[in-house]
């Protein structure tokens, strides 16, 4: 059968382990800013960019993306659906009106413009 720890409490067990935990965070962050000091003197030591790194997207996807900005931002489609835009708001976000209505389309109506307003003129 378990006993009642003389002295212990969980409370004060639950008190520790917070300021452990609080010591802990605590050393992380001040080793973290020396490990990052480190990275950087390398960095500018060996002259590495972001895609020595890994950290820049692939051409390829750059490229996608672009294309499909510039698709969305000339309002000739919405989207990867390739339906012309029946719907637009004046940041160049666009949608054919199919489909589940997007984020932006109800936080456009939700801050009280209606659906009306957002109708592409032709």
């Amino acid at each position: 059968m378990a006993t009642r720890n003389a002295g212990a409490s969980l409370q004060a067990i639950n008190a520790q382990i917070a300021a452990l935990q609080a010591k802990a965070d605590a050393l992380r962050k001040k080793e973290a800013i020396g490990v990052v000091a480190k990275i950087k003197e390398a960095i500018a030591h060996y002259g590495l960019s972001a895609a020595d790194l890994g950290l820049s997207k692939p051409a390829r996807k750059q490229a996608s993306v672009a294309k499909t900005a510039k698709k969305i931002s000339k309002g000739s489609t919405a989207g990867k659906s390739g339906r012309p835009a029946k719907f637009q708001d004046d940041q160049g976000h666009a949608w054919s009106g199919i489909g589940k209505r997007p984020a932006w389309f109800k936080a456009a109506l939700a801050a009280g413009r209606t659906a009306d307003d957002l109708l592409v003129k032709r």
